[in-house]
């Protein structure tokens, strides 16, 4: 099966890309907020008990997250000054609004990210999934008093409807297709893809790998230093996942402070969010067509 969502647009013939005060890497971190059903499975650490209902060992190990991980993630995000792109559920907005409001009092940025992380976005009807979204967009927003203009669909699903449904809810880029370094425009007018990281990511390397912590802080300095040597002449888009049930275990704690410390003072990046990465692609770029443009 073919589709039409997006072209093939190789990144050797594409115009540059020019961020500001010449920048050559946009970096921003993309802190997952979530809450998870009790008695649903989903992201485990021990496979062996994910079914059953409860399941303490891997709900608990979950739900430290917005307990006691994103307290101390939110520590290190205001010791090195990075403002979050957070990928809010939106049963978040009422299940954990001390969350919500910490993330006002720092203007963070809010990518809509489905209702919880236990519902993916699949198998649903056009009129399911506009309900589901418009549900989803308004809670946020009623929640946060900003509407979102990203979307990260719970772990990453969509139906081939989505963008386009998104675009009608007034929201301007996905962060699902994990297929570039560059944002570039899907074939949904308005809509574009802004990169997000499969691989630098704390679930796949801590949890996917069993990756230890400096190994973490040599990735992150790896991903970064090829990024720059490959924007000598268009630049490019470094996003760091967190989820705070994983990189926020006290043992870890002290590597996203190293991985923090080495990009905010890497020359030539600039530090800032998602949102402002579609901005400033889209006025950029908003005369030509074409993916990747």
């Amino acid at each position: 099966m073919d589709h039409q969502l997006f072209d093939y647009s190789p990144i050797v013939e594409r115009p540059p890309i020019h961020w500001p005060d010449g920048a050559r890497v946009a970096f921003y971190v993309g802190l997952n907020v979530e809450h998870y059903e009790i008695d649903r499975p989903s992201t485990s650490i021990f496979p062996d008990t994910r079914a059953l209902a409860p399941d303490p060992l891997n709900y608990g190990w979950r739900d430290y997250g917005p307990r006691v991980g994103i307290w101390r993630l939110i520590e290190s995000l205001d010791r090195h000054q990075v403002r979050a792109s957070v990928m809010l559920n939106s049963d978040v907005a009422e299940r954990y609004p001390q969350i919500i409001r910490a993330g006002r009092e720092r203007n963070w940025v809010w990518a809509a990210h489905g209702k919880n992380n236990s519902t993916l976005q699949a198998d649903m009807s056009p009129e399911e999934e506009r309900a589901y979204l418009t549900e989803v967009i308004g809670t946020i927003e009623g929640a946060t008093g900003r509407r979102p203009r990203g979307w990260l669909g719970p772990a990453l699903t969509e139906t081939f409807r989505t963008p386009e449904l998104l675009a009608e809810l007034g929201l301007r880029y996905v962060l699902d297709w994990a297929n570039d370094d560059q944002p570039y425009r899907l074939n949904v007018p308005g809509m574009l893809s802004v990169p997000y990281s499969i691989e630098v990511n704390d679930i796949q390397l801590f949890v996917g790998k069993s990756l230890s912590g400096p190994e973490f802080v040599r990735i992150v300095k790896d991903q970064l230093d090829q990024l720059y040597a490959d924007s000598a002449s268009s630049g490019r888009v470094m996003s760091l996942v967190l989820h705070p049930f994983v990189i926020s275990q006290p043992f870890r704690h002290r590597y996203v402070d190293q991985a923090l410390e080495y990009v905010v003072n890497h020359p030539g990046v600039w530090v800032t969010t998602s949102d402002e990465i579609a901005e400033h692609y889209s006025a950029a770029h908003s005369g030509v067509s074409g993916v990747g443009a």
